[in-house]
């Protein structure tokens, strides 16, 4: 009942706005995941090394703070609304052009290019969303709000299961393309942030980025510290796990996808559930208890050798890592000084994405030269190493649970404390 209470109290024009920001990463993601999915296929077709295809994965990971910059100061300036839609028209026409890649190289290039596009959307759809909402109930639409990003994966492992086979992996990046028409419903139902609103009526014109996150940039650089932390324990759970798959266990495509979706619902359910929960515990404690309980769920995860194993295993890994990472917009957003909302936690979040972004590819390398091929030690590594820094770096840091984010005036200095 309380998750029908969070919708029940939304106006018309919040639940608008929140399901087109949650749609909006979603898709983003699932654009994303095509990626992860062909790995295999595109290195085939190329005739090239897994290793070597996953840099695609590192340039749309490393020039995702470029991204967040860019729309987050288009955000902060001209409002969240046209700028949502402007980054979902940019993501979906390099996914569309990562079909038409003739070479390589192009293709590198065009997943450079979206990778720029992707990382507007989280900081500018996430501020829009909070910046709307209502505080109460902010943890449960926190983890939802995420979970898009397990949404978009599950949709990618259900197209990649069931038309991939048809398709072919040029055929699943122009599926990807879907995602711009989601601009039109954002322009006909959609409403400019409240709290941006307010903002340009009090907020003094020569106010200026640089100097708003220059009074805060001790707690940046933990922002960032904390992000690559996720980042490494998501990226390094899932991006090479379609692949580990179909090289060491040689599932076919539809395995691939049925186990990929089974972990997906549980990273769903996980993300709702510690964000909900964060509301209850503080953002902290929630973050800890879920990344820490990732850990004894590698067995089943990483060394199991049916699908049904490895689908419950991967169930319980994603519902702790993602249970982690439901907690996070509602965080940042809650750390994030008011003037520049729109820009800085999407720029802590991509900033730890770059720092984080050598993983798959650094994952890749060792199973090569160091474990014969053989994913599971790389992956059981990454899990313990990477769960016990994020629960380590949360506690040392701040909170600011229910924090007003009504306003994007003048900033607070009670971010700092």
């Amino acid at each position: 009942m309380g998750v029908f209470d969070n919708f029940r109290r939304l106006s018309s024009a919040q639940r608008s706005t929140f399901l087109a920001c949650f749609l909006g990463w979603s898709l983003d993601a699932f654009d994303f995941f095509i990626l992860v999915f062909c790995v295999s296929a595109i290195a085939a077709d190329f005739h090239a090394k897994v290793s070597t295809v996953a840099e695609a994965i590192f340039l749309t990971l490393a020039l995702r703070p470029v991204g967040a910059l860019l729309f987050g100061i288009i955000a902060d300036r001209f409002g969240r609304r046209s700028t949502l839609i402007f980054n979902i028209i940019s993501y979906s026409l390099f996914e569309l052009a990562s079909a038409f890649a003739a070479s390589l190289k192009v293709f590198l290039i065009t997943r450079a290019l979206f990778g720029v596009a992707m990382g507007g959307e989280w900081g500018v759809g996430a501020a829009l969303a909070f910046e709307t909402l209502p505080k109460e109930g902010r943890g449960f639409f926190s983890g939802l709000l995420q979970e898009g990003y397990v949404v978009g994966y599950l949709v990618a492992g259900l197209v990649y299961g069931t038309l991939f086979v048809h398709v072919g992996w040029r055929g699943m990046f122009v599926i990807g393309a879907s995602p711009a028409l989601l601009a039109m419903y954002i322009f006909a139902k959609v409403e400019e942030s409240p709290a941006w609103m307010q903002g340009q009526r009090s907020q003094p014109p020569e106010r200026h980025l640089a100097s708003d996150i220059g009074h805060y940039i001790g707690p940046f650089v933990f922002l960032v510290i904390l992000m690559f932390a996720f980042n490494s324990l998501s990226h390094g759970t899932q991006d090479l796990y379609p692949t580990f798959l179909q090289k060491n266990l040689h599932f076919s495509a539809g395995a691939v996808g049925l186990i990929a979706v089974i972990y997906n619902l549980g990273a769903l359910v996980g993300g709702i559930v510690f964000g909900s929960w964060s509301e209850k515990i503080g953002r902290r404690k929630a973050i800890v208890i879920a990344a820490l309980l990732a850990i004894p769920a590698i067995p089943l995860w990483a060394y199991a050798h049916s699908v049904a194993l490895l689908a419950v295993g991967g169930f319980v890994m994603q519902f702790m890592v993602q249970g982690a990472w439901g907690v996070i917009p509602a965080h940042l957003n809650e750390l994030s000084p008011s003037a520049v909302r729109g820009t800085f936690p999407g720029l802590a979040y991509q900033t730890g994405n770059l720092l984080a972004s050598w993983n798959s590819v650094l994952q890749a390398r060792l199973v090569e030269r160091k474990f014969s091929g053989q994913y599971p030690p790389v992956f059981a590594g990454t899990v313990v190493i990477i769960a016990a820094m994020i629960a380590i770096v949360t506690m040392l840091g701040k909170e600011r649970h229910g924090a007003d984010l009504s306003t994007t005036g003048p900033t607070s200095k009670t971010f700092a404390r």
